[in-house]
């Protein structure tokens, strides 16, 4: 069957979204409201799933990292040290006619005639308006349409006849000044914060100022040292959490996919320093040996890590359902990068309105760390016996080699920052003295690789790698359309579904409730008695049950060698077997876990 085209494929996984109960528009009686969702029966299964495995693997499975829940309120302090005050912004802009506000890095550029009016007037009282307005044409539309659109503007002006003055023309090649819509010209882009306010306790003034987080991350940053001395982990290791975040997304698009609520999936994982690494272990690993698809050593070094994070991450999504095919790897060019990141990896998914990040890993160097430390004037820093040992073992021709480099990295970073060549000298020398100092009493403060993905993003890449429409004949010979949600058995909302042949025979009714408390302290079941056994597995076909059981006649001894075996129906193939409900749970579990 031909493959729907990509703006009908996402209608139609809207639409089966409401109408199976996987997402649902937030305050939808009163209208909705935009960039919000809400999970229904099957999505918020779905969900749950996703984030329990997400947990298993990345804490669970592992010896070196823990888990947080923090609050979503903290202290607006935190906010400022990590920089989201005064920078964490979009660039907007407002269409001048309709007052539709655009993020202005959104814009597509555009071609054109542009025409341009000094102002109006309205010659039955004389009022003036002297301000500039224009209006982008495509080639081959009459001027009429652009001066229509400029009489609306200055109507709203309050000119009640418009007669516009001053009009010119020009040619236009890829602006984005214009709103792509109607043509209007947009205000200036400006800084506009993500961040959603709001007050804590009885006075609602700039005292009482907080933030919804935008992030979990810095959660993670300012309770670093408890969760170190409570946890007895030692460096390298990490802390993870799943939370709700909030930003005040312009304009929130495509789903869920951009929302002002979401949840995220964030690890920070604290290193060595490389320098600490090359002392301790006479050396640091080189990323294009390809250590990093094996495990941890004590040589590695952030490139290292940041690689084999990278890694552990894609293996994830290809144990949920995601091949590799599904998925890109976009390594951010140095232009691109955060001021304070070596290396950023975004792990894109190729849903149907275009390629999109689904997770970021970025290694942010120990940038967080050292803000929180000199705002909140507490230490955040690490000690280790072994490495002051070890810098006492040290040759000081190498203790010398370590620090001129360390100098001349402290330099590079400087001269990026924009900072004055006679300035940068003499701060990178007393910076990379200072760092060596400590380092020569086994003192650092921790790098951080990030692995961040956003569950909801998560969720609707799954939704939609999974639906599938295909042809298929009934049993009358009859061709139908079968949509089939072909979720990877772990993540399925809904593991099995037991059905009655028929509900009015109690006998078949009373054995389908035993099999389906059997099966149910292992899995999520679902019962359907109602209707014919075939609309009942096209429903979970919809649902994305990957199991059916079907209670016949034969499992009641009708058959006598069937007698106490069930059909097991298996989702994608539609093959049917026969099976002992003895190994019901054995075989389902084992085929939920293994697949």
């Amino acid at each position: 069957m031909a493959e729907p085209k990509t703006n009908e494929l996402m209608e139609k996984i809207v639409s089966l979204c409401k109408r199976r109960g996987f997402v649902f528009q937030s305050s939808e009686i009163y209208g909705g409201i935009q960039g919000f969702w809400d999970y229904g029966p099957l999505g918020s299964e779905l969900k749950r799933n996703v984030k329990e495995l997400w947990w298993n693997a990345m804490m669970r499975a592992r010896e070196d990292v823990v888990g947080l829940d923090a609050t979503i309120i903290m202290h607006p302090q935190i906010w400022r040290a990590s920089g989201h005050v005064d920078t964490f912004s979009d660039p907007m802009c407002d269409c001048l006619l309709t007052k539709r506000r655009f993020r202005a890095d959104q814009i597509e550029p555009q071609s054109g005639i542009a025409y341009h009016y000094s102002g109006a007037s309205d010659p039955s009282t004389g009022k003036q308006v002297a301000e500039p307005y224009s209006v982008l044409l495509p080639p081959g539309k009459p001027p009429e349409s652009a001066r229509r659109t400029a009489t609306q503007f200055y109507a709203g002006r309050g000119l009640a006849q418009v007669e516009l003055q001053g009009e010119r023309t020009e040619k236009v090649e890829g602006s984005t000044r214009y709103n792509p819509e109607n043509g209007s010209l947009l205000t200036e882009a400006r800084p506009f914060n993500l961040m959603l306010k709001t007050y804590v306790g009885p006075v609602a003034d700039e005292d009482n100022v907080a933030y919804l987080r935008p992030e979990t991350a810095q959660a993670i940053f300012a309770q670093f040292k408890n969760v170190l001395e409570t946890s007895r982990q030692s460096v390298p290791f990490g802390i993870g959490q799943i939370g709700k975040a909030f930003r005040n997304e312009v304009t929130p698009r495509n789903f869920t996919f951009r929302s002002r609520e979401f949840e995220q999936m964030e690890l920070e994982f604290f290193i060595r320093p490389d320098e600490a690494v090359e002392v301790l272990a006479g050396g640091v690993a080189q990323a294009a040996a390809g250590g990093w698809k094996g495990s941890p050593a004590s040589d590695w070094g952030w490139e290292v890590w940041h690689k084999y994070w990278v890694e552990q991450r894609v293996q994830f999504y290809e144990d949920i359902g995601l091949p590799r095919t599904s998925l890109e790897e976009y390594w951010q060019k140095p232009e691109e990068l955060a001021h304070y990141a070596r290396a950023t990896v975004d792990i894109l998914f190729k849903f149907p309105f275009g390629t999109q990040e689904l997770e970021g890993i970025a290694a942010r160097g120990d940038f967080d760390l050292s803000q929180h430390q000199k705002h909140s004037g507490k230490s955040m820093e690490v000690f280790e016996e072994e490495l002051k040992n070890a810098w006492g073992r040290l040759e000081e021709a190498k203790r010398q080699d370590l620090l001129r480099r360390t100098t001349e990295a402290r330099l590079q970073a400087l001269r990026k920052k924009g900072v004055a060549e006679a300035e940068a000298g003499p701060q990178a020398a007393a910076e990379a003295k200072a760092f060596v100092d400590k380092l020569a009493r086994g003192v650092y403060i921790p790098h951080v690789i990030e692995p961040s993905a956003g569950a909801d993003r998560l969720i609707l890449a799954l939704i939609c790698h999974a639906f599938h429409e295909e042809e298929v004949t009934d049993d009358k010979g009859k061709k139908e359309t079968r949509v089939v949600m072909r979720f990877h058995p772990r993540v399925a909302p809904i593991k099995v579904g037991v059905f009655p042949l028929l509900k009015n025979k109690p006998e078949l009714v009373r054995k389908a409730g035993e099999v389906r408390d059997l099966l149910r302290p292992h899995m999520s079941v679902f019962y359907d008695d109602a209707g014919a056994i075939g609309r009942r597995y096209r429903r979970q076909d919809e649902a994305g049950t990957p199991f059916g059981v079907t209670i016949d006649f034969d499992t009641l001894g009708e058959t006598p060698d069937l007698k106490e075996t069930v059909t097991l129906r298996h989702r994608d193939s539609m093959k049917q077997e026969r099976v002992p409900i003895t190994e019901l749970v054995a075989r389902l579990t084992a085929a939920i876990r293994g697949a």
